[in-house]
């Protein structure tokens, strides 16, 4: 009743994987995506240091560091110089940026079980949202 379907497919390849396209496996994928979250929130951790000396952000800062080193392979993190130069964000504006992008980092650190960045994150985003909430009942 049907014909057989006479030409290659388009869509998968005979032949298996095609080696001028990189592939990545699904915690390769997780590490890339957490690294780049850790990595987000150690840039808002920079600006936010440079706008309030903190020793809980320059340990935050040290820590979220070492684990995007760790899932880079040892590659040390790009990070901006502490310098008075940059546009002035709001304290809160930071707060809520860094503890948005902790949740994200735990999202992905739990889905991948590891376990050094979720407990990062959590503590993070703890920490951002202890530093919100006398800045939102102050500005009620």
């Amino acid at each position: 009743m049907y014909e057989p379907i006479r030409t290659k497919s388009v869509h998968s390849t005979v032949d298996g994987p095609n080696p001028d396209f990189p592939h990545r496996s699904r915690e390769e994928e997780l590490d890339i995506q957490l690294a780049g979250h850790l990595a987000a929130l150690l840039a808002v951790t920079d600006e936010l240091r440079a706008s309030e000396a903190s020793a809980d952000l320059d340990t935050a800062a040290e820590r979220l560091a070492e684990q995007v080193g760790r899932l880079r392979g040892g590659r040390t993190p790009v990070r901006a110089p502490m310098s008075g130069s940059r546009r002035e964000r709001s304290g809160t504006a930071l707060h809520r940026r860094a503890h948005a992008l902790a949740g994200r980092a735990l999202v992905v650190a739990a889905s991948r079980a590891d376990t050094a960045a979720a407990i990062l994150a959590a503590e993070r985003m703890d920490a951002h949202a202890a530093a919100l909430e006398p800045r939102e009942l102050a500005s009620r």
